[in-house]
């Protein structure tokens, strides 16, 4: 099965900048795909996560965390339809951050971010490595993907929802 890797901070903001596309290319006997800016990637050869891992941190210009998944487990996450209860709206934008290791100390969920009615982020629920939420579409609702890290007592990196779908049709 494919291996996804999850980049962490990267091309935000002006900083940890690089161009996924080269380094795709220089990958390319990884059967490597590209998934946008972000730092998502598609690996399709069989490599062990360990050499992977070396040879990503040989490449990058910068130190990054690096977060990867086989793609059955995302497959998994998305069969399993963890935004069934949330409504759709234009309003708000459904995500995934997906944990360097899974938490021991799952917090009681929901979450809200700042905490009563006005919530600008809200944590529905923490699967494995995988924590699942939604954000309003409001500037001020990005500083609180900051806290995850702390909440989850490890670092952590965020992904739109649609984003794991393209990744799930990818595989499959």
């Amino acid at each position: 099965m494919a291996l996804v890797v999850f980049l962490r901070g990267v091309n935000v903001g002006g900083h940890k900048t690089f161009r996924p596309s080269i380094l795709a290319k220089e990958f390319a006997d990884f059967n490597i795909v590209n998934i946008g800016a972000a730092g998502t990637f598609i690996i399709r050869k069989a490599v062990s996560q360990a050499k992977l891992r070396a040879e990503l941190l040989r490449k990058l210009p910068f130190d990054t965390e690096i977060m990867i998944c086989e793609g059955r487990d995302l497959i998994r996450i998305a069969s399993s339809d963890p935004f069934v209860n949330v409504p759709s709206s234009p309003e708000f934008v459904r995500f995934v951050s997906v944990l360097a290791e899974s938490t021991r100390e799952v917090p009681t969920l929901p979450l809200n971010f700042p905490p009563g009615e006005e919530w600008l982020l809200k944590v529905i629920s923490i699967k494995d490595r995988f924590l699942f939420g939604v954000y309003r579409r409001q500037m001020k609702a990005v500083r609180y993907l900051g806290q995850l890290d702390k909440l989850c007592g490890v670092p952590v990196t965020t992904r739109n929802w649609n984003t794991i779908n393209s990744i799930v049709k990818l595989l499959g």
